[in-house]
């Protein structure tokens, strides 16, 4: 496992079942929420994910299941990859819950078995602030490839690069062309008291300007076919998320 998947498994696996059971209940009270409503879990992906039903979709750094459980009530058949088993667990518990089926996959995307997975998923779906946790971009975005079926179709949601970077009084950090491999607060570190935060683990990160994401995309070989981007979720103006939708040409094919 590479150094920095190694460190960001152990800091993933440090009190995250805890965590997702202080934010969004029990795996049996969070089922119910879903259960409700499936396809308002999606939020502002709803729109792309209207006709799931049948499909084979891949969510990469699913987490918690938040995504893929709303997904499989929807008719899809979904398999999570993440690197942290405290996710895992959570997410299968949920997906028991809710009475439907997930696939959990638990390891270093890295080393996925490409021979097994090329070519196996109608739809890559990744959301949530990802792609800081894998410095090899270029190298991320061909797996991602080869895991797509010819003619399929990438949705990546992710944090914006420029609204990363300003704060929410307009203060703006001077770090957008920085490209250093760094360590950084785990995500749900602030939920836990001042004292418990003293014992959380770092994860390591790399981030990425916006010219760097288009242009892997492009260069891997998906065909870009949308690009939006997103107010804060306090409808904020700042653009602080966006969502890129690529697909994979048909064999033959330059469209």
């Amino acid at each position: 496992m590479q150094e920095q998947s190694r460190v960001n498994k152990q800091a993933w696996e440090y009190r995250a079942y805890e965590f997702w059971e202080k934010r969004d209940g029990t795996p049996a009270e969070y089922a119910a929420i879903i259960k409700q409503d499936p396809a308002a879990s999606l939020k502002k992906h709803r729109r792309h994910l209207e006709d799931v039903a049948g499909k084979t979709i891949a969510n990469i750094c699913g987490s918690n299941g938040r995504k893929t459980v709303p997904l499989a009530l929807l008719g899809a058949d979904v398999t999570v990859f993440d690197i942290s088993e405290e996710n895992a667990r959570y997410a299968l518990e949920l997906a028991h819950a809710a009475g439907t089926k997930i696939e959990y996959v638990v390891g270093d995307l890295y080393a996925i078995d490409l021979e097994r997975y090329s070519e196996t998923f109608d739809l890559l779906y990744l959301e949530g602030g990802i792609l800081h946790y894998f410095a090899d971009l270029e190298r991320f975005l061909q797996i991602l490839f080869t895991m797509l079926k010819p003619g399929g179709q990438l949705i990546l949601s992710d944090f914006h690069p420029v609204g990363r970077w300003i704060d929410t009084d307009l203060t703006y950090k001077p770090c957008y062309f920085d490209q250093a491999v760094q360590a950084g607060d785990l995500a749900y570190k602030t939920h836990f008291t001042d004292e418990e935060q003293v014992d959380f683990p770092d994860v390591s990160v790399r981030y990425f300007t916006l010219s760097e994401i288009l242009n892997g995309v492009l260069r891997t070989g998906f065909t870009l076919k949308r690009f939006d981007e997103h107010r804060g979720w306090n409808g904020e103006n700042i653009p602080k998320e966006f969502t890129l939708l690529a697909t994979k040409p048909l064999e033959g094919s330059n469209i």
